[in-house]
């Protein structure tokens, strides 16, 4: 998967400025990603959506728009155009970070036209028993892409091109999905409310001949148009397993690179990514959902939280090689639709785990690293204005710590309720070593082992001033303060 102690962003958040900007922002930044120690930038949708120059890029209109045509009221994406897509790309290259293009392929919404058809509907919460007869509905599902005018690709879609959609026209209901004459959910997918192969908006038939093939020509179009180095497959609880490992075989043919691809499969339950996983063979990563949750929760448990339990049921234990581990992202973070943030007292803690640790491929939050601020309303309906704070300062000097020593044999403490620790003794290339240790209680101490007697070590984030000198045998006492987490390297 990536190269040894590689490092993603997230170059985006939910509530990046919609000002056009985005992609002339991180192609000036790509001299100070790749100096910062990162090797790899995961890039927002470049299409067009549905809402145009605001869409976020989830709400997948036309695949071939990278913001070139006059389509959904815009010629550009929130993000900006086309030319200044591909010309950050290859900055960002150019200094030796791959890119991954998010690749949204599971529904398109905002039709341009609307057909009559004979559909079923089910209840959102009850994908296998109907609320009602089949009926004649009247669904946006001809997808002409009139400002595009067939260039790039001559298909349009129509209703039997999909399985499903979630609006009827002529009932103008918003409680029932309708489930086209002679479709059927996909299989292979999540079994919540029966089967969550629908999600939202016109749901892709992935049964359809038509519909592969489309996806498949688009795919070596996006890669040849765009030349990035793999993709982030969005929302594969709702895409049937079996079609990506044809799909990816035949994008690395096209290609003809090793293509990294991580999907986001958002469970929590270890067996199910495991299912996952074996169906996709050595193809796919995918992020360490439970993880995460592991962190969210440890960071709200006031101290409390059993420390040496902190990767239990993760993939970064259980399948190391195929985790991309990650403290938070866009869909996680405070007013969003699985809003579980960390609290930021806490992230440090998490990202040193993330970072400094042999398993798992690290991906780091741009609203993390920069700050962010926005309002949006919550749940309750009330609005909120949000605040996250930089965490840059720490999160270079993890960086630089993973970069310069994080290398070698792995020797874990991980025996107290509050204070864990590890270290690494590195390798012929970084014979430094290294020592992390880390308590969400009070300040704490462990004897640990890093392979250098007699020798001095200093903690890189500062707060423990006094250095530590190791004994004859290669041992020493490190020590961190409460709700912090020390790097202890050789100096």
């Amino acid at each position: 998967m990536a190269e040894l102690n590689g490092v993603m962003m997230q170059f985006f958040h939910w509530y990046s400025p919609a000002d056009g900007g985005h992609w002339r922002r991180v192609g000036a930044r790509a001299a100070e990603l790749a100096t910062a120690g990162f090797t790899a930038l995961w890039l927002p949708p470049a299409a067009k959506g549905l809402g145009g120059q605001w869409d976020v890029g989830y709400g997948a209109y036309d695949l071939f728009d990278l913001g070139e045509f006059d389509q959904k009221g815009s010629v550009r994406t929130k993000y900006g155009t086309r030319d200044e897509y591909l010309a950050a790309i290859r900055a960002l290259q150019k200094t030796g970070i791959q890119i991954y293009g998010d690749a949204v392929l599971n529904h398109r919404i905002g039709g341009d036209f609307a057909e009559t058809a004979k559909a079923t509907p089910f209840g959102r919460n009850d994908r296998l028993n109907p609320t009602g007869p089949q009926r004649d509905v009247r669904v946006y599902t001809h997808f002409a892409f009139p400002g595009r005018q067939g260039k790039y690709s001559t298909f349009e879609w129509h209703w039997w091109h999909f399985d499903a959609v979630d609006y009827d026209d002529y009932s103008r209901e918003k409680d029932n999905i309708y489930l086209f004459d002679g479709k059927s959910f996909d299989s292979d997918v999540a079994l919540q409310y029966g089967n969550y192969g629908f999600l939202m908006g016109c749901d892709l038939d992935f049964q359809n001949d038509w519909v592969r093939g489309e996806l498949t020509y688009w795919g070596k179009w996006y890669l040849d148009t765009t030349g990035v180095d793999g993709f982030r497959i969005d929302a594969l609880k709702h895409i049937a397993a079996w079609f990506f490992p044809g799909w990816l075989d035949e994008m690395e043919r096209h290609s003809g690179k090793d293509l990294f691809v991580v999907g986001e499969y958002w469970s929590p339950d270890l067996r199910t990514l495991h299912w996952y996983l074996d169906a996709m063979g050595q193809r796919m990563a995918v992020f360490d959902v439970p993880l995460h949750y592991n962190f969210h929760v440890a960071s709200r448990s006031g101290g409390h939280y059993d420390m040496r339990r902190i990767l239990d049921g993760t993939l970064m234990r259980e399948r190391p090689t195929q985790a991309v581990t990650f403290v938070e992202n866009h869909d996680s973070q405070p007013l969003q639709a699985l809003e579980s943030s960390v609290e930021s007292w806490f992230k440090p803690l998490a990202y040193a785990l993330i970072l400094l640790r042999r398993e798992g491929y690290p991906c780091i939050f741009q609203a993390d690293y920069d700050g962010a601020e926005y309002e949006d309303y919550g749940k309750d309906g009330n609005r909120y204005r949000i605040v996250l704070p930089t965490l840059r300062p720490i999160l270079d000097i993890l960086l630089c710590a993973r970069r310069n020593y994080a290398y070698g044999p792995q020797y874990d403490y991980f025996d107290h309720e509050n204070t864990i620790g590890w270290t690494r003794l590195g390798d012929d290339h970084h014979p430094g070593g290294l020592a992390v240790l880390m308590s969400d209680g009070p300040a704490g101490w462990k004897w640990m082992e890093v392979g250098q007697p007699c020798r001095r070590f200093v903690d890189l984030t500062g707060q423990v001033p006094e250095p530590v000198w190791t004994n004859e045998y290669g041992w020493g006492e490190f020590r961190c303060q409460g709700g912090s987490v020390s790097v202890w390297v050789r100096n």
